[in-house]
């Protein structure tokens, strides 16, 4: 095991929640020293039962399952990819020309919701299940949010308001079977990026496939437990930080060559605020030897543009 993965720690979350504050303090220095040094955590006891898990996986099977003649029908071009499907191979990473080799779905918030969300006619319960594990993870998220504020410095819930009912998106995504032929040259399930938001949480992903890039510039796999979330910083986090929180460079590969016929599933929540939040870099991160790295932007602003730079919007 590489020295990186030693440094990737699993936290236990209950300790945040029994509101100790030898414990609290504890698990918030625990996350907020995990993210200045590799911008990724590990957590457990969070509260995601394994029958949510379980359900929505089996249910957004149901749906990529589905003929693409039918799945066309919930492809809204004009909603930018925030609800709803989004077509094989249309989104990119920031500076690549080739569509990564996925699909996926898009869900945002079912009680403030705008656009409204799209569910699929032709698979049970989705809706159901599909808003359960949306309110689960915004929960999650937003004690992930207050350890962090508490680790900066801030107010406990600096972040809540900024947050709750803002634009996180829960994505389903099918890295679909491939063939040799199918694969461009140099085209990948998922290319190299950061993600754009505050926070990501992912539920176990369904086969191997991530890996991130550690600060020697070395691809190394990162693979948690069924039961466990694998937490992550985005860019806007690391804009609002200064860099004192590092959104790492991560993908998705390929499989190997015997393997290039089989699905990946996987289950990211995106973590968004509302977009009029000041993204302008914390003064507490700011000093002699970090100067600001940033130029002021909101997160409606910075959404915008990221968009834009990974084909979901013209």
């Amino acid at each position: 095991m590489s020295n990186f993965l030693r440094t990737v720690p699993t936290l236990d979350i209950s300790k945040f929640n029994s509101g100790e504050d030898n414990l609290v303090e504890e698990f918030s220095n625990s996350l907020g020293t995990s993210f200045n040094q590799t911008g990724f955590a590990i957590i457990k006891n969070h509260g995601l039962t394994e029958e949510m898990t379980k359900n929505l996986y089996a249910t957004i099977k149901s749906f990529f399952d589905l003929d693409d003649n039918k799945k066309i029908k919930y492809y809204y071009p004009d909603l930018y990819g925030q609800r709803g499907y989004v077509i094989k191979g249309q989104e990119h990473a920031k500076g690549s020309s080739k569509g990564d080799l996925k699909e996926f779905f898009h869900i945002g918030n079912p009680v403030i919701s705008n656009p409204k969300n799209i569910w699929p006619i032709e698979v049970n319960d989705f809706e159901k299940i599909g808003n359960e594990t949306y309110l689960t993870l915004e929960n999650i998220g937003l004690t992930i949010l207050e350890s962090i504020a508490i680790y900066l410095g801030l107010e406990r819930k600096y972040f809540t308001e900024k947050v709750k009912g803002g634009e996180s998106i829960m994505r389903s995504i099918h890295y679909y079977p491939l063939n040799e032929n199918d694969v461009e040259d140099g085209a990948v399930r998922a290319a190299a990026h950061g993600d754009i938001n505050l926070i990501t949480l992912l539920m176990g992903a369904s086969a191997d496939g991530l890996e991130i890039l550690t600060k020697d510039k070395k691809w190394i796999p990162i693979i948690s437990e069924p039961d466990q979330l694998v937490i992550n910083v985005g860019d806007m986090l690391e804009r609002l930080t200064n860099k004192k929180l590092m959104s790492t460079i991560h993908r998705v590969v390929n499989p190997s060559k015997e393997k290039l016929n089989t699905s990946r599933y996987s289950i990211p929540f995106f973590m968004h605020p509302k977009p009029q939040m000041d993204l302008t870099c914390l003064d507490s991160c700011i000093d002699k030897d970090n100067p600001k790295s940033f130029d002021d932007m909101t997160a409606g602003e910075f959404l915008e543009q990221r968009l834009k730079e990974i084909g979901l919007k013209k």
